[in-house]
């Protein structure tokens, strides 16, 4: 497929986004993905703009009518949670082609790359959609667009011709991340923030992860895990926070801890650097046991909290997700974290297996055990690229609105427990687990500024959320008692698709004509 000589404008556009999580608190994080295309395309010579709609959130109009004042050539679509706000995107890129129907729309994302097929046959305001990690594939698609070349040549991509669509060969893994850089410059680093005001940016030292979690629809879509440059990673968070008073590092890895020697030369070179930075992040429990002997040096760069991604009370289920921990190292990291005087948030997810209420109860008695600072209550949310999918695909669906699949709502049917009961069980285990003097005396009496201020914002946030998704339970969402099977639902696995960036031999595929 050839196309039009196009010129060199190019909108990269974050969608609002319905989650609770995305409301509350009203503050905003950058939208590093985004960004991270934004740099290598401004680097080749393109003129990007950022039009970030999560502020407000901006409503679909008001988009349309901005995009129309910017005179885009390319818009650049996605977001971080891909699943959940797809429908949003859906609606949004059907107004702006009725209003700019010479637009071209570039969709990318977890989401879009594995159901790139339904995406292109059931929405045809998408021209292309990216799939994979995007750095080195958007820019060289941008090339080929403005160039008037033929599409075929771009790996990691799909697109339409002639009634069907077309993926070409998946695009090489990007080995080293440093070749490419987060485009800081779109933004306007004073309108964002966490933490409860304090100055933020999202930013990844790595990718991927080693372990073969089951359940993980992160994994597969950057295929291996790789880090990037320890000391210019730590150089660029220390710019940060001089030249643009950048105060908190979030860090969006799966695993940033990986490779003990990596991440302590990390925490070394950010020392050196002696900028006042608070950093937050997610590891596995083993990762900090290994490194009990150094988490000195967490403390000492700035780490303050890191969440822990506990799952599950019972072995059998941890060993059927492979998660690959166990629950004794689990109990181990969150008291030497608290050791350490770092925050450890456990992540608790609900529905693995067909729980009953004395699971819920065991689930319960297993957390107050662990006794970890911040508790985090998910719902198990099956992706249709994950090796967990085709374990569950006869479980019913019990919300069909997709938005809701974003790990705060219950999406399959637990038939020993009716769905207000397994709310109630959540609702009440996260207030035990919050309202325990163990956790009140840490949150008011904590002698480490930091730490108290972390703790009683992390309270103020919960207590709003908590009361918001009882409320939108009994009279706002919706459910259906009788709902189609999961594989009903999203169709058949595409577990065999996972790895993303693995590389197929050169050909151009015909997935399927359309009519």
């Amino acid at each position: 497929m050839r196309v039009q000589n196009l010129r060199n404008r190019v909108l990269l556009i974050n969608p609002p986004h319905t989650a609770i999580g995305s409301r509350v608190p009203r503050e905003q994080l950058p939208p590093l993905g985004l960004l991270a295309i934004g740099g290598p395309l401004l680097d080749a010579g393109f003129a990007v703009q950022l039009l970030d709609a999560e502020f407000g959130p901006m409503p679909l109009e008001e988009i349309v009518v901005q995009c129309q004042r910017m005179a885009p050539d390319f818009v650049l679509i996605g977001h971080s949670g891909s699943t959940s706000v797809h429908v949003i995107v859906v609606q949004l890129c059907h107004m702006l082609k009725a209003a700019l129907p010479d637009l071209l729309i570039v969709y990318g994302g977890v989401f879009p790359t594995y159901h790139f097929e339904d995406v292109l046959n059931e929405c045809a305001a998408f021209d292309i959609v990216v799939r994979g990690e995007g750095e080195h594939t958007a820019c060289e698609l941008m090339k080929v667009l403005q160039a008037g070349g033929d599409l075929s040549e771009v790996d990691g991509i799909a697109y339409r011709q002639h009634g069907s669509v077309f993926a070409t060969p998946a695009a090489a893994m990007i080995r080293n991340l440093d070749d490419y850089r987060v485009g800081w410059e779109l933004i306007d680093h004073a309108r964002y923030s966490y933490w409860g005001g304090k100055r933020a940016v999202v930013v990844q030292f790595s990718r991927g992860c080693p372990y073969l979690c089951s359940y993980c629809g992160q994994r597969g879509f950057w295929t291996q895990w790789r880090h990037r440059d320890p000391v210019k990673f730590a150089k660029e968070m220390a710019h940060l926070a001089r030249e643009h008073g950048v105060e908190l590092i979030n860090f969006a890895d799966e695993l940033p801890t990986g490779s003990r020697k990596a991440w302590k030369a990390f925490l070394e070179a950010l020392i050196a650097e002696d900028v006042n930075l608070i950093l937050v992040g997610s590891t596995r429990a083993g990762d900090i046991v290994r490194d009990a002997d150094i988490l000195h040096l967490y403390k000492k760069a700035g780490v303050i909290r890191f969440l822990l991604g506990i799952e599950s009370y019972d072995e059998a289920t941890l060993k059927t997700i492979k998660k690959g921990a166990s629950t004794s190292e689990d109990q181990q990291a969150i008291a030497l974290l608290r050791q350490h005087g770092i925050i450890s948030m456990a992540t608790y997810v609900v529905g693995f297996e067909e729980e009953t209420d004395i699971d819920y109860w065991r689930s319960m008695r297993h957390l107050l055990r662990y006794d970890p600072d911040q508790i985090q209550m998910l719902y198990v949310t099956p992706h249709r690229w994950t090796p967990y999918f085709p374990t569950v695909s006869t479980r019913r669906v019990i919300q069909t609105d997709t938005r809701k699949w974003d790990y705060k709502h219950q999406v399959l049917e637990t038939k020993k427990v009716p769905p207000w009961r397994v709310l109630l069980w959540v609702k009440s285990i996260e207030m035990i687990l919050q309202m325990r003097p163990k956790a009140l005396v840490r949150t008011l009496f904590s002698r480490d500024r930091d730490v108290a201020w972390a703790m009683r914002w992390y309270t103020r946030m919960g207590r709003r959320v908590w009361f918001r998704e009882v409320f939108q339970f009994f009279f706002k969402d919706k459910r259906t008692a009788s709902g189609p099977t999961l594989e009903a639902f999203w169709g058949k696995s595409l577990h065999h698709q996972e790895y993303v960036l693995s590389k197929p031999k050169r050909s151009q595929i015909e997935i399927r004509r359309v009519g």
